[in-house]
């Protein structure tokens, strides 16, 4: 007996089977037909949804593909339910919505008060509907602007704080030379040998000597700068170097001279803690180093906000006691008439004797100006430069167009400086300043004293004698580098240091010592 059976080959949907029904059960085959695309439908309406927001930038919901493979790969797979994702896809697409009507609004945003009060005129009819978006849109505009400000001045601070960390290093090269230097000091009798040798003694206060003066606790630039000096010299044996040094590198500036004679010239080295001044000299000199104490605690643990300020605070020459000293240079060199003034930052590239020679007309201060004014030689800044106009008591006494003048390579007449009160008046200034609440100048730079000090008393050198700011730029002309009498780094990148311009480099290195064994063993690696 042959029984007739109803074939059937049943495979689920959801599960890739196949439904097949033969007699009776065709319409339940249709019913589950239309269920099965229902799924499949619904399916692709999502994927759609989902590449769409792909496509908008996901960065509206998610920053990375890592976010939404997490979000929607992970987290779908992973058990998440139909609904969160629902959920999570409606928000997403709400906030694309809403980036999307801010940018509508970011384009008729009015440009100005001014402009919104035309627009608002141009159509008196206007609701308050309108008003308060042309509101938003303003202040939406504005945010962006501030955004922008933030992120401009948040990029400048941090190029200052990292030119700034690069502008107080001190190389390797540097510091291993400062140790074994101080260790020749303390062990090698020829480190400790006297400077100058005690035939050349008379030299240190013969007039018809030129006299340099360095006050520096930087062994390598002192060496280069009397180095240069010598090579450039037409009479080497005419030169006599007075350096002056703190109590702390004293050993080491000595122990290099002592082990590495300039021939031809005299080098006298002293420390700090072995100059004599009469004590009306020493509490003149006290006030003033106190005075620049307090300028500075102002300056960094003050209640500005000013970050540059605090920057402008931790420069080596802010803190440097030797800096403050050149007030008082008359003091330091109690038996010289005239002196030659450097940086130790400087290189000499042409004989200074005309320098000595000149005739600074009664002045004490022979300097190269820095301003288009009245003077002969006027190339730059002027007193507005440095000092607040803003302030009545500065703008009543000096005039902002006032020439101003460079430090770094100048003459002094030290017996025209005793024959005046520029030392008093700097003083005087320091405090005002103080008493003011430091309303007078920018701090973080000793010049604008100066100027008020030596007011009057400066006379206009060429330019030649003089080229400045290499430390911040190299000239636009190279004829500048080559036809300058000394070349002075001021500025943040120094020769020895990494962030100097090559080229300028280069002027420095070639006059230090290559072949000294202490050098060459403390020599940085190619």
């Amino acid at each position: 007996m042959r029984l007739c059976m109803v074939e059937r080959r049943v495979i689920s949907c959801g599960t890739g089977e196949v439904v097949k029904v033969k007699g009776h059960q065709q319409q339940q085959q249709q019913h589950r037909r239309v269920s099965c695309r229902s799924v499949l439908v619904a399916v692709l309406v999502l994927g759609v949804v989902f590449l769409s927001l792909l496509s908008l930038g996901g960065a509206a919901i998610c920053r990375s593909m890592n976010c939404l493979w997490w979000r929607y790969g992970r987290g779908t797979f992973g058990g998440s339910s139909s609904q969160e994702l629902m959920n999570e896809l409606k928000l997403g697409l709400l906030e694309v919505e809403k980036v999307d009507m801010e940018l509508k609004l970011l384009e008729t945003a009015p440009q100005s008060f001014g402009d919104l009060v035309a627009d608002m005129s141009s159509d008196p009819h206007q609701d308050i509907k309108a008003f308060a978006l042309k509101i938003k849109a303003m202040m939406l505009l504005l945010e962006q602007i501030l955004n922008v400000r933030h992120s401009i001045e948040l990029a400048r601070l941090r190029e200052s704080v990292s030119r700034h960390l690069a502008s107080i290093d001190i190389p390797k090269s540097m510091h291993c030379l400062s140790l074994i230097l101080l260790e020749e000091y303390y062990r090698n009798a020829l480190a400790r040998s006297p400077l100058p040798p005690p035939e050349y003694v008379s030299h240190l206060n013969n007039h018809s000597f030129v006299h340099l003066a360095l006050l520096t606790d930087n062994v390598l630039a002192a060496a280069v700068v009397v180095s240069s000096t010598i090579k450039s010299s037409a009479n080497p044996e005419n030169l006599v170097f007075h350096i002056i040094a703190d109590k702390k590198s004293y050993a080491t500036m000595h122990s290099w001279f002592a082990l590495n004679p300039a021939f031809s010239a005299v080098v006298e080295v002293k420390g700090l803690h072995q100059l004599e001044w009469p004590s009306h000299v020493s509490a003149s000199i006290m006030e003033t180093v106190k005075i620049h104490q307090i300028t500075w605690d102002h300056s960094y643990h003050g209640t500005s906000n000013d970050k540059y300020q605090r920057l402008e605070a931790l420069r080596p020459s802010s803190q440097s006691l030797l800096n403050h000293l050149i007030i008082h240079l008359p003091e330091l060199f109690p038996e010289l008439d005239k002196i030659i003034f450097l940086h130790d930052d400087v290189v000499v590239c042409r004989d200074l004797s005309p320098l000595w020679d000149l005739d600074l007309k009664g002045k004490v201060n022979g300097a190269v100006r820095t301003a288009e004014g009245k003077g002969d030689y006027c190339i730059g800044e002027t007193f507005g430069d440095y000092l607040n106009f803003s302030n009545m008591k500065v703008s009543i006494q000096f005039d902002r167009h006032q020439c101003a003048w460079k430090d770094g390579m100048n003459i002094f007449d030290l017996n025209a400086w005793r024959r005046s009160n520029i030392s008093e008046t700097y003083l005087h200034w320091l405090k005002l300043n103080h008493e003011s609440g430091f309303a007078f100048w920018r701090l973080g730079s000793s010049m604008p004293p100066a100027l008020i000090a030596f007011e009057g008393h400066t006379y206009s050198i060429p330019p030649s004698w003089h080229l400045w700011g290499l430390g911040h730029r190299p000239p636009e002309d190279d004829e500048l580098l080559r036809s300058s009498a000394v070349l002075h780094f001021s500025g943040p990148a120094k020769p020895w240091l990494q962030i100097g311009f090559p080229v300028l480099r280069n002027l420095w290195h070639a006059h230090v010592n290559q072949s000294n064994e202490f050098v060459k063993s403390c020599r940085d690696p190619e």
